[in-house]
C-alpha cells in the first residue's frame, strides 16, 4: 500500500518509520542537527509546494529518506489509516 505524499510523490507505507509535525519537533536543537545532518547527506527530499508542515522518515533497502511534504501529520496519518 502506498500514501500520497504531494507533488505526485508516495511511499510504501511498510517503509514509513514515523510521521512528524514540523512546528512541533523542530524546536529541539536534536531533531534540527538530525534534519540538518540529513541535509548534507542528500536524504532529504522536499515535495512540498509551500512551507513544509510536517515530514515523513522511511528506510527502504537499507535506506533512510525523508520527505518534507505541506500536510498536516494528521492529515497524512488520517490517509495512512484509511
Amino acid at each position: 500500500m502506498y500514501l500520497p505524499i504531494g507533488a505526485d510523490f508516495s511511499v510504501r507505507t511498510s517503509c514509513i518509520i514515523g510521521i512528524f509535525d514540523m512546528e512541533n519537533t523542530s524546536i529541539s536543537k536534536h531533531t534540527r542537527a538530525f534534519l540538518a545532518e540529513a541535509e548534507k547527506m542528500g536524504e532529504v527530499v522536499d515535495v512540498s509546494n509551500d512551507l513544509p508542515k510536517s515530514y515523513i522518515i522511511t528506510e527502504e533497502f537499507g535506506m533512510r529518506k525523508i520527505y518534507l511534504t505541506q500536510f498536516n501529520a494528521s492529515v497524512l496519518e488520517k490517509r495512512l489509516h484509511r
